[in-house]
């Protein structure tokens, strides 16, 4: 019999399937509690699936314009000047795309060239590696260091160079719930400016802050609003992260690129929902304030369900995800002890070296649990966590 030729790509080659999604399907098949794919299981808001209800009964059921419907930009400006005191131009800064996933990698296909270098913090959201190699660009990693995840300075200073053509922030930070200080912000501003790099700023848990944390957008920093793309999402806001609706702020030289590989990545988004989420973008601000309380008293619970049960935990000030160490446990691979966790506890956890390059040395000393569930669901693994116990060393 004749070997099958292998028709994978170089590029394909280089990145496996997601490994969060993957312990979604594990999760399934186990009857584990599902804390690692960051989707709530609680239900959205009734004003936005009644605005997306409504929309489809009036018939909003076509194509809209490409770069997303009129009333959506708008809706988008506004929310920013409310929030960041920003004028943006809707018709020609703002780009809606099928979730932020398609945005980042649209806003890459459409201002990285291959051989450029793109830095990387890590450990890091799984996309954005196979993104940039996607691009025909190179990674090139920082390090955010343990036990806080900080960042050196000195380590960021010294991989930006003349091949350098990007920056990826995502603040607050998934994995790790870090937020970005005005202190690192200001240092990644000037070395941009300094080498004439892009910022790509994922900014997508930008209303999940904690403890006081403040969210500072880059774009806001001095010298960074023509240099910085900044990406979202209505996903984690409204809770609805099966609608995929995105959006990409730029400048308008920026946005006349990311428009065009938008267009044929995808076309458009779904029109009926970027009606509902127009509404979304309106409601008051009590919502905003209400959310991050929301987060944080199941943040609260399921950090101290988990510190109890012997894991030594990193307090997010961001995002609805908490990195945990494994060695108290006396293991020392992330993906047996995740799968252990799934299988026999009944708690799945995604393993952490999905959030690192094989080769870092923190790769498979943590795993990852999400708390954007209900208390009940919450409270169903505290229970299963408390077997934990007898494994403690």
């Amino acid at each position: 019999m004749n070997q099958v030729k292998n028709y994978a790509s170089i590029k394909a080659s280089h990145f496996t399937e997601s490994v969060i999604r993957e312990m979604s399907r594990v999760a399934a098949a186990h009857g584990a509690i599902n804390l690692a794919q960051g989707f709530p299981d609680f239900p959205a808001p009734d004003a936005i699936k009644e605005a997306a209800s409504q929309a489809i009964f009036q018939d909003h059921n076509q194509y809209a314009i490409t770069w997303g419907t009129k009333d959506l930009r708008e809706s988008i400006a506004w929310r920013l000047n409310q929030d960041y005191a920003v004028d943006i131009e809707p018709e020609q800064q703002i780009t809606v795309c099928c979730g932020s996933t398609e945005g980042m990698v649209a806003t890459l296909l459409a201002t990285v060239n291959p051989g450029d270098e793109v830095i990387v913090f890590e450990p890091f959201y799984e996309n954005y590696g196979a993104d940039v190699i996607l691009c025909g660009a190179t990674p090139k990693y920082v390090t955010l260091h343990t036990p806080d995840f900080h960042l050196d300075l000195d380590e960021l200073t010294a991989a930006f160079s003349d091949r350098t053509r990007a920056i990826i922030i995502n603040t607050p930070h998934n994995p790790t719930g870090k937020v970005f200080s005005r202190k690192e912000l200001q240092v990644i501003a000037d070395l941009c400016i300094k080498y004439d790099v892009l910022a790509i700023t994922d900014e997508i848990y930008e209303y999940i802050i904690y403890d006081g944390a403040q969210h500072i957008p880059l774009w806001k920093i001095p010298g960074m609003a023509d240099r910085t793309i900044m990406i979202n999402s209505i996903s984690k806001t409204y809770s609805v992260t099966g609608w995929r609706i995105g959006y990409v702020v730029a400048s308008a030289q920026i946005s006349q690129s990311i428009r065009k590989v938008h267009d044929f990545l995808t076309v458009g988004a779904a029109a009926p929902l970027q009606v509902a989420a127009a509404a979304a973008m309106r409601f008051k601000p009590e919502y905003y304030k209400n959310l991050a309380s929301f987060y944080a008293k199941r943040r609260d619970l399921l950090l101290n369900a988990l510190t109890s049960a012997g894991f030594t935990c990193v307090k997010p000030a961001g995002a609805y995800y908490i990195m945990t160490d494994i060695r108290p446990f006396g293991w020392d691979d992330d993906v047996e002890f995740a799968e252990y966790l799934t299988k026999k506890i009944g708690v799945a956890p995604v393993p952490g070296s999905s959030f690192y390059r094989s080769t870092s040395a923190d790769a498979h000393l943590f795993i990852r649990f999400c708390f954007c569930k209900k208390i009940e669901t919450l409270q169903a693994a505290v229970e299963r966590l408390k077997k934990l116990n007898s494994l403690k060393k």
